[in-house]
């Protein structure tokens, strides 16, 4: 009883968001912009990610989720982080540092990290305890190539909350 629960709650909130968004039950996804990324607050637990049935944006988006405090991450400072990544065409994780033991990643140094572009240039300016979404096009993610699981030409999603900048 409690799986049907919530299996039915979890189909809620898929249609409420893709109404939200535009999508309906057209078929047609709405265009990129007008619905957003869900995303969990507590920065203590890996996050929960919704990605909603829509366009993706074709630019970077770094928008903070929660906002740090501490001096902003400048080129060459190391950062970090623990992170989820999530692909947007199938809405499924490929990779998360939480799984991995929750041993934090260090992006070093930043700007020029052996990292994808999305997040050289997305962790720019952010602060240690912000938990950051990145929404990153294919041309500063993997391109056409992928990569592993990745398909050509994917947009990720990346929830990394920072736990120190240096």
């Amino acid at each position: 009883m409690l799986r049907l629960l919530a299996a039915t709650a979890s189909l809620a909130l898929a249609a409420a968001l893709t109404a939200a968004c535009g999508g309906g039950d057209s078929g047609t996804p709405a265009p990129a912009g007008s619905c957003q990324v869900q995303v969990s607050t507590n920065t203590k637990t890996k996050p929960t990610v919704v990605v909603p049935q829509c366009s993706p944006p074709g630019s970077l988006q770094s928008n903070d989720v929660v906002a740090g405090s501490g001096p902003a991450a400048v080129a060459g400072d190391s950062v970090s982080v623990q992170y989820v990544g999530i692909a947007w065409s199938n809405r499924r994780q490929f990779d998360a540092s939480w799984d991995h033991g929750g041993q934090p990643f260090a992006v070093s140094p930043l700007g020029q990290a052996q990292v994808i572009t999305g997040w050289n240039q997305g962790l720019i300016g952010v602060r240690a305890g912000t938990r950051r979404l990145l929404v990153i096009p294919p041309a500063l993610g993997y391109g056409v190539q992928g990569s592993g699981e990745i398909k050509s030409n994917e947009t990720l999603v990346f929830v990394v909350d920072v736990v120190s900048v240096n």
